[in-house]
């Protein structure tokens, strides 16, 4: 675990440090993939049984080992506990609630020249939706991912999710009957993104892959773009705290493990004005682990990627704040406000000490599938436009062609385009 401040002389260049760490994939990882998704565009079904034999120890034979029937998956949601369904119908509600709000609107006018111009959003035809199964089963990103597609219009919804030994999470399946998902398929990795983008024998290929996973998932997301639309090439989970020493510590712990739990190559990071608080953090930090049932994972993520920083004044947490462009900023002050308005790149903020990053990850209502490894400069979190399209569309009359049809000539010939030129002249004439 890092310890910063920016009152010493080397923080710029310890700092520079700090936010030039990728923490992804290597080039071994990128060639081991290339090779899977060359193994299933050629040999389809036969290569997806053969990595899932291979990686989940589970043998794909008959169509019922392939699929996970409709039936199961609302006989999962049936045999919930009633809190625990009701926990899950809130997420989705408030999930639909707050992605039906981000719809796009057409657009349709006539200018000043005449001429109409407008644009029409359409849904992607199918999308596929990768849900992780290694390390843990996430229902919720399930939710995150199928309803905005769901919101949007997609028509035909599909999962790939890995079932090691053939077991799956029944709050998965539950999940996705509450999505109204179409298909589940028992392929995982790299292996089921590939399938998604090409098709097989048995599944038909998607306009758009979304969804969290493992380093060869992005991967393969990142290789096989152009081919599908994707969300966004995620890595490893990231969460800045910015925090004063107001702050109770064992609060502020818990929201650091919140990401460092999720895998050895998560960062958490603080950001605090108040040494002797940064100090009663780490002790906090140590004490929650030992009593985790992921503290091996999150004692590891700590111990490489923690960082505290120490700052004089809390006006120079977004300057870092913005350089870092994480994934989950929580802003824990009397005035959160204040430093957001300051604060241009993260992927979700967090306003308030009462506003847990993990309220974000099931009920909040964003969407929880965010930028990392600094992408929240240019990206953003999953939304209902990540399953649409938009369509332009222009009609002009002849009165309107003859107020801006010359201009269109004249650029056509100072390119050297004459048949562009002629296309409008012979209009004109």
């Amino acid at each position: 675990m890092q310890r910063l401040a920016t009152s010493d002389p080397d923080f710029e260049a310890k700092f520079a440090r700090l936010v030039a760490d990728r923490r992804e994939s290597s080039s071994d990882v990128a060639q081991t993939v290339s090779t899977i998704l060359h193994e299933v565009r050629a040999r389809g079904d036969a290569a997806l049984a053969d990595y899932t034999k291979r990686f989940d120890h589970y043998t794909l034979a008959s169509d019922a080992d392939w699929q996970i029937a409709p039936d199961a998956c609302r006989a999962a949601f049936d045999a919930l506990e009633p809190g625990l369904r009701e926990a899950l119908e809130l997420a989705a509600e408030r999930i639909r609630a707050y992605h039906a709000d981000q719809l796009p609107a057409d657009r349709d006018f006539t200018d000043a020249a005449g001429v109409r111009l407008g644009a029409k959003w359409r849904p992607v035809d199918a999308a596929g939706l990768y849900v992780p199964g290694g390390r843990a089963a996430y229902p919720s990103s399930l939710l995150m991912n199928a309803i905005p597609a769901k919101v949007a219009g997609v028509e035909r919804l599909v999962v790939t999710t890995p079932t090691p030994g053939g077991e799956v999470n029944p709050l998965v399946l539950a999940a996705a009957h509450l999505a109204g998902v179409d298909e589940i398929w028992r392929v995982g990795g790299a292996q089921a993104v590939a399938a998604l983008a090409y098709g097989t024998d048995r599944i038909r290929p998607v306009d758009v892959v979304t969804g969290p996973g493992n380093a060869w998932v992005a991967e393969a997301k990142r290789q096989l773009f152009g081919v599908v639309g994707i969300d966004m090439v995620a890595g490893p989970s990231e969460i800045l705290v910015i925090a004063d020493g107001k702050n109770n510590a064992d609060w502020i712990a818990a929201d650091l493990l919140s990401q460092a739990e999720h895998d050895p190559s998560a960062q958490s990071i603080i950001i605090t004005d108040d040494a002797i608080f940064g100090e009663q953090v780490e002790d906090r930090v140590d004490v929650q682990c030992a009593m985790l049932s992921t503290g091996a994972t999150a004692r590891k993520s700590w111990d490489k990627h923690g960082v505290i920083i120490i700052v004089r004044d809390l006006s120079e947490a977004p300057r870092l704040a913005n350089a870092l462009a994480a994934e989950h900023v929580e802003i824990a002050t009397d005035d959160p406000d204040a430093l957001f308005a300051d604060i241009r790149h993260a992927g979700s903020v967090f306003l308030g000490r009462h506003t847990p990053e993990a309220v974000g990850d099931y009920v909040a209502g964003p969407n929880h599938v965010l930028p990392t490894g600094r992408r929240a400069r240019f990206a953003s979190g999953l939304s209902v436009l990540d399953f649409m399209k938009r369509t332009s569309f222009i009609s002009v009359s002849e009165e309107a062609l003859r107020t801006i049809g010359p201009a269109a000539a004249a650029l056509a010939e100072a390119e050297g385009l004459p048949a562009h030129a002629r296309s409008v002249q012979e209009r004109l004439k």
